[in-house]
């Protein structure tokens, strides 16, 4: 399994997190602290920051996770990290989650194409049968996108995880199986594929 792949289409780039990253996400990072307001780890440091991308890399080298470096190349910029982790190859799946983009490509159709390139991915290479999103219980946002990606609800973990600051998290899980991903495929994203290829 190749834990370093570069997935691209015309309007992504997902290319392997390097720890030298830090300074390309550093002014995301510290310009937008809201971005982190419903993750379990939180960024206000540099050094926050680079602990963070230690710990993908860490996870990468002990082959659960597949980090990456989020380029939008219909600017030509940085706009965050994304992952697929707690990879199983054994039950045959994989989350794609610990995503942060900077606000300004919200709402543009940069997620959707970095979701893309992960689920047929995630399918067609790591040969998965299942794929799990899940998010904070109050992040709303997350929560529309993954639902408009095709993710199916499937409950809520109470007091699922215990959050930097203490606090306790309820985590909200959605997956997408195998079987369902050509038919999202063809409903979700095969309007967007003529301006990605």
């Amino acid at each position: 399994m190749d834990f370093h792949p570069t997935l691209e289409n015309n309007r992504a780039l997902l290319r392997p997190l390097q720890q030298e990253d830090v300074a390309l996400l550093k002014p995301i990072a510290m310009a937008q602290p809201e971005l982190y307001r419903y993750m379990s780890a939180f960024i206000y440091t540099e050094e926050d920051l680079a602990r963070f991308v230690a710990q993908a890399i860490a996870d990468r080298d002990a082959q659960r996770s597949i980090p990456f470096l989020v380029i939008d190349k219909a600017n030509n910029a940085v706009a965050g990290s994304t992952r697929l982790g707690n990879i199983d190859e054994k039950n045959k799946r994989a989350e794609i989650g610990w995503t942060w983009v900077d606000e300004r490509f919200h709402r543009t159709g940069l997620n959707r194409a970095m979701k893309y390139l992960m689920l047929e991915y995630a399918f067609t290479t790591l040969d998965v049968n299942r794929v799990e999103i899940k998010t904070n219980e109050l992040n709303t946002r997350s929560r529309r996108a993954i639902e408009a990606i095709g993710g199916q609800y499937e409950g809520l973990a109470r007091h699922h995880m215990v959050n930097d600051d203490g606090t306790l998290r309820n985590t909200v899980y959605y997956s997408i199986l195998i079987e369902e991903w050509p038919g999202i495929k063809d409903r979700v994203f095969a309007k967007y594929f003529t301006d990605w290829y």
